[in-house]
């Protein structure tokens, strides 16, 4: 009795550990230089492939949107194939194909079966997509009044019209400062030799990630990495993006639009990825505004005062220093209220910090939500892509929980008192004047 007891207790130690652990990792090198990161999982019959390229806005130069419209034309015909028929072709096969494009990064995306037929067409569709694309002049017209129309939607918007500005007016010369869709004299400027230079530019196997999830061996992985890049040339990495330069002081900007709310955007750029301050930053934040209707800014500005169906905040990460963002929606006659308790808010957090109550909770509400977020192949293919990107540690996934739940009270209010600093925050608000 008393040695199964112990066999028991070993084996719901093995378990649990087991259910700690994150996906087994493993990374090389094509040969002419594109970095692969790959998880076995053999359980499901599938392959998430996802090319990530250093291509994002931040890349456009003096022609906003290259980057998108650039992006976008892949799905648009390769080789001797037109859209139609490269649309058609995949999906024959069961495979999806999709592709989208960031600030940091352009995305190439594939779901396949492991069938060895299949998956072999559809990677031979994925490769004609990677070295030869067309271009065409028809596509790129569509494309082009497509960005047009979505330019005219976004005037339309208020969050939109406050976001753009937001950016703007947070990175003023950085790359980062333009909206990824491009504007009207770009949009209208740009030219398919632009595309073909942008293309040849930056889908180089140097200035890729692959990653791999799925059910095949290292050494089928190792060919299918080979087989996409075979033709692409080796290129060079994208140069390092400068640096964002910081605010002493703060500013606004009110613009007046016709909506019957005033929707506000404020912060200042805070955290990079990979920034040695992000637990005590993200942990504090989930208390602060990244929890929904239980956050200590939802608490304040929703359930005690009324002034707002929606605030949040969060740190958005990115190359570099990415935006610490307050949001919110408002009555325009209480806008001015909103952004005062907003602030009183992160103020007092930042004096005194989270009690152990709170900081207990969020510890656990984030812990038992993250296995979820690598439940499945689409999720874990996700997260290695952006860990082979921004050069994350391959126990990344492995060491997530355990420095979350070391993160303490006092580490929270370290990080946010050198991190933070309210008085240089710019603020964007957007809706009628208040008369």
């Amino acid at each position: 009795m008393f040695a199964r007891a112990i066999l028991l207790s070993v084996a719901l130690l093995l378990f649990a550990v087991q259910a700690h652990a994150g996906p087994r990792i493993q990374t090389w090198e094509t040969s002419n230089g594109a970095k692969v990161m790959f998880v076995e999982a053999p359980a499901i019959p599938m392959l998430d492939i996802r090319l990530v390229f250093n291509a994002g806005s931040a890349r456009d130069g003096s022609l906003p949107g290259l980057a998108l419209m650039t992006n976008m034309l892949l799905n648009d015909g390769a080789g001797d194939l037109s859209a139609d028929q490269l649309a058609e072709g995949f999906e024959s096969l069961g495979a999806q194909f999709g592709t989208s494009s960031l600030r940091d990064m352009a995305i190439v995306t594939l779901r396949t079966l492991s069938d060895d037929e299949v998956q072999r067409q559809s990677l031979a569709l994925l490769q004609q997509v990677l070295t030869s694309p067309t271009f065409a002049g028809d596509e790129i017209e569509r494309r082009r009044l497509q960005m047009q129309v979505a330019l005219e939607k976004q005037k339309e918007s208020p969050s939109a019209t406050a976001k753009i500005n937001f950016f703007r007016m947070l990175y003023g010369d950085h790359p980062y400062a333009h909206d990824p869709g491009g504007n009207e004299q770009s949009i209208e400027a740009m030219t398919r030799e632009d595309i073909v230079a942008f293309f040849k530019r930056y889908y180089v196997a140097s200035n890729t990630v692959i990653a791999l999830v799925g059910a095949i061996d290292r050494k089928r992985a190792e060919e299918i990495a080979e087989e996409l890049t075979r033709d692409m040339p080796a290129g060079e990495k994208a140069p390092s993006l400068p640096k964002v330069a910081l605010s002493e002081k703060g500013e606004e900007l009110a613009v007046n639009f016709p909506s019957s709310q005033t929707h506000i955007y404020m912060g200042q750029p805070v955290m990079a990825r990979g920034d040695e301050d992000f637990f005590p930053l993200y942990v504090g934040n989930h208390m602060l505004g990244g929890s929904g209707l239980v956050s200590m800014l939802s608490e304040q500005v929703r359930e005690n005062r009324g002034l707002a169906y929606s605030v949040y905040s969060y740190f958005s990460q990115m190359q570099n220093k990415g935006p610490f963002v307050f949001n919110a929606q408002t009555r325009t006659d209480r806008a001015h209220e909103t952004l005062a308790v907003i602030r009183q808010t992160l103020e007092g957090f930042m004096k005194d910090g989270p009690d152990e109550d709170r900081l207990t909770a969020a510890r656990k509400n984030i812990t038992g939500s993250f296995p979820l977020q690598t439940s499945s192949n689409a999720n874990i293919v996700e997260y290695i892509a952006m860990m082979g990107f921004y050069d994350y540690p391959l126990d990344y996934l492995d060491t997530f929980i355990d420095k979350v739940n070391a993160v303490t009270a006092e580490d929270i209010r370290d990080a946010f008192r050198r991190r933070v600093n309210p008085d240089a925050f710019l603020v964007v608000t957007v809706g009628k004047k208040d008369t």
